[in-house]
């Protein structure tokens, strides 16, 4: 018999990479370990741990609240623990949630809930937590806990995009900077007392976004706000959100962003990981600059506060 449960899949962010740095026992054996702890820690807020899969999780909460309170605990007190750690063992988190009907099976569960949550999983950033629409409402308001609008996204095996939204759970994140519970998620709107604008240009083509239309996304997807028709380019390549009085990109791509400002030789390379847009600059998306036919878009942003440290 299936029932309303809240699915939670967690895993380690770039713990590849941990093998090539650590060699193969040394990353087993702190992968292990880390994923040790977050079973442990789903246990002890009341989720139960279906299986550990290599470097994640796989669990489920028979309630959405209780699903948001763990995961967002969870990943505050990891940020607490890597501080302690040496530079070459600090690992992320990355979580999916997702609410639906699931099917118990012998200890093992199945359902759609169950694929969604490991999608958001795959394109959720380090030390982030993606959640359906349906999950935010069931959840309501959460103890330190906000969330943020990222918008309709396709996601694999499903027919239509889904709305989706960030968990945030960073406690020195002022609230106000976030979209807060409503009645309704409809009613869920980011809040901020500086108005900016960013205007974006390729190939002839120029269009311009207030603070107020983020999250804007950037792909070869046509509901995508900027839809750029190169095969280098993923169907959801970017997401360029408000936050903190800034415009903040982040890369969801298979293959990276390059974001070259003007005046500075050096162009930021992101994969799967975040900067703050500012000034003037350039974008490549999908390959480097150095590539002579990348597909390069030209940015310029105003109406901002930045704060460099």
């Amino acid at each position: 018999m299936s029932v309303l449960s809240t699915v939670v899949f967690a895993d380690i962010s770039g713990s590849t990479s941990l093998y090539e740095t650590l060699g193969n026992e040394r990353a087993t054996e702190a992968v292990t370990q880390v994923t040790q702890w977050i079973a442990d820690t789903i246990t002890s807020h009341g989720g139960r741990v279906v299986k550990k899969l290599g470097d994640g999780v796989l669990c489920v909460f028979g309630d959405a609240a209780g699903a948001v309170s763990a995961t967002t605990t969870m990943l505050r007190q990891q940020h607490e623990r890597q501080g302690r750690w040496p530079l070459p063992l600090r690992m992320d988190i990355r979580v999916g949630v997702a609410s639906g009907e699931v099917l118990d099976v012998d200890g093992d569960c199945y359902g759609d809930a169950v694929n969604v949550a490991s999608r958001l999983c795959e394109r959720a950033g380090p030390a982030e937590i993606w959640a359906t629409e349906t999950t935010v409402l069931l959840a309501g308001t959460a103890p330190d806990a906000w969330y943020r609008k990222l918008g309709l996204m396709d996601i694999r095996g499903k027919a239509e995009p889904l709305m989706l939204y960030q968990v945030e759970w960073r406690e020195n994140e002022a609230p106000d900077s976030l979209t807060m519970q409503a009645a309704l998620v409809s009613n869920f709107a980011p809040v901020d007392s500086i108005l900016g604008q960013i205007q974006f240009s390729w190939h002839g083509v120029n269009k311009s976004f207030s603070s107020s239309d983020a999250p804007v996304h950037v792909g070869r997807a046509n509901h995508a706000q900027l839809c750029i028709n190169d095969p280098r380019v993923s169907r959801l390549h970017a997401r360029i959100d408000w936050r903190n009085s800034s415009f903040l990109l982040t890369d969801m791509s298979s293959f990276g962003t390059w974001v070259r400002f003007d005046g500075s030789d050096s162009p930021v390379r992101l994969r799967r990981d975040a900067c703050i847009l500012h000034g003037t600059g350039q974008m490549a998306l999908g390959v480097p600059f150095t590539e002579p036919s990348a597909p390069v878009m030209s940015f310029q942003v105003v109406g901002t506060r930045v704060h460099l440290g």
